[in-house]
């Protein structure tokens, strides 16, 4: 072989060495926070002992009429359309039978700060029926956010943070594109720009102490480290407000928030995307 021929095929080979380690890994879907996940960091043990632990738990109530929500026109998606058992309408305010407040993130938001947790398994954020599921959702930062598309046809997932990157991503077909958050920040909105009814909201926390209100308006945080908690509640809608909380081992913290109609055009806790370009 030729000196010329084998310089051709050790340059040759170096780019193809060049482009597998510089595109390696990433294939379109690592997350929004930009995190490696085969960086080996070393894992952590949960701080928690559990036969020390105490809990948190209680309700979400409101009060006065319940609004009427807008009728979500899915003329144009038929078959998505077809997905629900009753007309779809917005779910800014879910308010149920037994007079309590669906959608409602509560979480702990001060009492945890000297203390590291293990980041849990991927969570899901659904698009079916071209609506998001769950409205509202709580991840750790850094967790893996498994978005998928069971519709089959185009969406698009606009995160819009404060504190960090957000990203845009679509998805044209049957899929799934995993993100994290690398900040914490309550709340991260997310949108479709394609069907503009449909909306989310992600906290994201340094800690898996998170709770989303449901069709009873119950929440739990369970298992925490006795001491005084300072726990938040937040809707999209009426706004947020707190708690304080004091733990003690092997007991049930009782509390209720309550959210009226009059709350109704309360500064909500977002603010503008911050623009990186």
């Amino acid at each position: 072989m030729s000196d010329r021929t084998e310089l051709h095929w050790t340059v040759t080979s170096l780019l193809v060495i060049f482009l597998a380690v510089g595109c390696g890994g990433d294939g379109g879907d690592t997350g929004g926070s930009g995190k490696d996940s085969s960086s080996g960091a070393a894992s952590v043990e949960n701080p928690v002992d559990a036969s020390t632990a105490g809990n948190i738990s209680g309700t979400v109530a409101f009060e006065g009429d319940a609004p009427t929500m807008d009728i979500i026109d899915m003329a144009d998606e038929q078959v998505r359309a077809e997905k629900h058992s009753s007309t779809p309408t917005s779910q800014n305010v879910l308010v149920n039978d037994n007079g309590t407040l669906a959608n409602v993130f509560v979480y702990v938001k001060s009492g945890l700060e000297d203390l590291s947790f293990p980041t849990p398994g991927p969570a899901l954020l659904d698009q079916d029926g071209c609506t998001y599921s769950p409205h509202v959702l709580g991840v750790m930062t850094n967790q893996d956010i498994n978005i998928r598309n069971s519709d089959g046809i185009l969406h698009n997932i606009n995160a819009s943070p404060v504190d960090q990157r957000g990203f845009n991503t679509s998805q044209p077909v049957n899929m799934e594109t995993t993100r994290s958050f690398g900040v914490a920040e309550v709340m991260v909105p997310v949108r479709c720009d394609v069907h503009g009814w449909m909306a989310a909201y992600v906290g994201v926390l340094n800690h898996p102490y998170h709770s989303v209100s449901g069709s009873g308006g119950s929440f739990d945080l369970a298992t925490l480290p006795p001491g005084d908690y300072v726990v938040e509640a937040w809707h999209e809608r009426y706004g947020a407000q707190t708690q304080n909380v004091t733990v003690v081992t092997g007991e049930t913290a009782e509390i209720t928030f309550t959210f009226s109609a009059s709350m109704a055009g309360a500064v909500i806790p977002l603010g503008e995307a911050i623009d990186f370009h």
